[in-house]
């Protein structure tokens, strides 16, 4: 277990990494309390793969999971030997093609890499940070009675 721990604290930024990190941020912000981060750390790092040409756009799925259950489409990108959904651009709909229904038989690999190994590694290649939540003020408020009124009264 040691060898194992001691190989991923030095995660090289390839695609291969990149992908199983990746998943790992997905698969845990489906479950998290506050997802918006590992959601945006999945975009920005899915749009940097596509931009270095390390990922492929492969074309349009409709969506399990449709807003206001209306038809909605995702495009497929792929990524190493991991493939993954974001939401289309308009000229996504135009260049892409069209796959139909998602494959319930496809699975990504199995990965084991820790959520903080894969937030790391995905920090570092975008160049974002996360947002630490600030300490709320810790100073407890008086009570202040309630004020009632007679019937008629203006409460200003």
């Amino acid at each position: 277990m040691t060898k194992q721990v001691n190989q991923t604290t030095s995660l090289e930024p390839n695609v291969d990494n990149l992908a199983r990190a990746i998943f790992v941020v997905n698969r845990h912000a489906k479950t998290a309390t506050n997802p918006k981060f590992l959601y945006l750390l999945k975009r920005k790092a899915l749009e940097k793969l596509l931009e270095e040409g390390k990922a492929k756009k492969e074309g349009l799925h409709f969506s399990r999971n449709p807003r206001n259950s209306q038809q909605q489409s995702d495009v497929l990108i792929s990524a190493g030997e991991y493939y993954f959904h974001m939401p289309p651009s308009k000229e996504d709909f135009s260049r892409l093609p069209h796959l139909g229904t998602l494959n319930q038989n496809y699975r990504n690999p199995k990965t084991h890499l820790s959520l903080s190994l894969a937030k790391s590694l995905l920090q570092q290649y975008v160049g974002i940070k996360e947002q630490t939540e600030q300490v709320r003020n810790t100073t407890k408020k008086t009570y202040q009675k309630p004020v009632f009124k007679k019937l008629g009264e203006s409460y200003r």
